[in-house]
């Protein structure tokens, strides 16, 4: 590759990325990029211009055109309201289908790509990016209630014996593209509409080791279709 982006905000991961760059064009696919944002109070710009906060930096970063240069789609984003479970606390989520792992790398290369990451870089404290797959989705799932992310690791669904909440869609954790030490197995979208059932979510999820609990507020929910249209 050409000259390298800067990524401060989290560790690559080698071993997912070198199987990645040595994957057979045929044996390549879609997946969707799931990436909890964590920002700083103040975005840190390494030309000193003015200083706006880290999340107003992340709104300039919006790579769209980046995006649908490579043929990739924005499935989701939405801001973490609340965060009964998991650290660090995070304050948005983003998910973003790419058609190929090499148009992931197609993108990093790109001229006007890398102009838009100086703000992610200026504004980004923390981030886990997750390669996801479809495992399975609910096209008719309710609206009703709050969408709850849940993502959790290990053989033992710590989610399945939770009653009252609608599934909306299934994914299996590929690896972590980006992020720290942890791995993680499935990640989870679901409708909750009552107390009891978050509860219950919350009260299930105590003993797994690194489960996140997100309440989303969604600005953009195209996660159903990404996967139909795939």
């Amino acid at each position: 590759m050409a000259e390298q982006l800067d990524h401060p905000y989290g560790k690559i991961n080698i071993e997912l990325v070198g199987s990645w760059l040595n994957m057979k064009p045929e044996d390549d696919g879609c997946f969707w990029a799931l990436n909890l944002m964590k920002y700083v109070e103040v975005a840190n710009y390494d030309d000193g211009r003015e200083a706006v906060s880290g999340k107003a930096a992340d709104d300039a970063y919006s790579p769209i055109g980046p995006l649908a240069a490579v043929g990739a789609a924005v499935a989701y984003l939405g801001d973490v309201k609340d965060q009964p479970l998991g650290t660090p606390k995070w304050d948005r989520v983003a998910i973003v289908r790419y058609p190929t792992r090499a148009s992931f790398f197609a993108m990093q290369e790109r001229k006007d790509f890398k102009e838009a990451h100086v703000h992610k870089k200026a504004g980004m404290d923390f981030t886990i990016i997750l390669s996801c797959l479809p495992n399975t989705h609910d096209e008719a799932a309710s609206t009703d209630g709050e969408l709850v992310l849940l993502i959790d690791k290990g053989s033992k669904d710590a989610f399945a014996s939770v009653n009252g909440a609608t599934q909306v869609a299934l994914f299996d954790v590929e690896g972590v593209i980006i992020g720290d030490e942890r791995h993680y197995d499935c990640a989870r979208f679901v409708r909750v509409t009552d107390d009891a059932t978050m509860a219950s979510l919350v009260s299930a999820a105590e003993n797994a080791e690194d489960a996140q609990i997100l309440i989303l507020r969604s600005f953009i929910d195209n996660l159903v279709d990404t996967i139909v249209t795939a």
